[in-house]
């Protein structure tokens, strides 16, 4: 490499943030500003148990990111108090293995709770669980997006009276009128209540995983 070619790639590492990547399971002072706290420190489960699920596979922290590793249904259940109503979460989530849901993320809507699945139904099925008792394969959040394995993915979710929102690496997923729906989940999830994450037949991996208060 000429000194003028490597000066130009160090050019680049200095400013491009896609470059640099961000540092992992840390926030920043604005985002501690903003009220976000961690829900996964990149090290321990601290805050989290295993998912009784039956069939299911091995929980584990590994190089930052924490693991659910393929079984039937493979989870993690936070322990630890979380809003039930005006909260954000954000979680980068990705389908290391497998064909299926890598972040099936069920969360309290109020005295409720319900589930955003990623990767559903084969793997590309995206949407919620349950409106009005369809689940996410057959109501108007139903969406199928072409999901990568090895990938990284930005989820993020906003629960608001009468409305969830949804976005997929900064991009809508789903805007959704909750009044006068009945919001529930499918029984597969009823471990994972009140904020859990699971995967379904796939290996999953998480990280910079956070909530805040509205």
């Amino acid at each position: 490499m000429s000194i003028k070619a490597a000066f130009i790639v160090l050019t680049l590492l200095a400013w491009s943030p896609s470059l640099v990547g961000q540092a992992i399971n840390t926030l920043t002072a604005q985002e501690k500003a903003q009220g976000w706290l961690l829900l996964f420190d990149g090290k321990t489960l601290k805050g989290w148990k295993v998912t009784d699920f039956a069939g299911r596979g091995e929980v584990k922290v590994e190089k930052e990111q924490l693991i659910m590793e393929m079984g039937v249904m493979t989870g993690i259940t936070r322990t630890n108090p979380v809003p039930r109503m005006n909260y954000e979460i954000s979680v980068e989530a990705m389908r290391v293995d497998g064909g299926d849901f890598f972040c099936g993320l069920t969360f309290p809507v109020s005295t409720n709770e319900c589930s955003l699945v990623v990767g559903g139904w084969g793997g590309g099925v995206v949407g919620l669980s349950s409106l009005d008792s369809n689940d996410a394969s057959s109501n108007e959040t139903t969406q199928y997006i072409n999901l990568q394995k090895g990938k990284w993915y930005l989820v993020q979710l906003r629960v608001t009276p009468d409305r969830i929102q949804a976005w997929l690496d900064g991009d809508s997923l789903l805007d959704v009128d909750t009044k006068g729906k009945m919001i529930s989940i499918r029984s597969e999830m009823d471990e994972s209540v009140p904020l859990g994450v699971a995967t379904w037949a796939t290996t999953g991996a998480l990280r910079n995983f956070k909530i805040r208060k509205l």
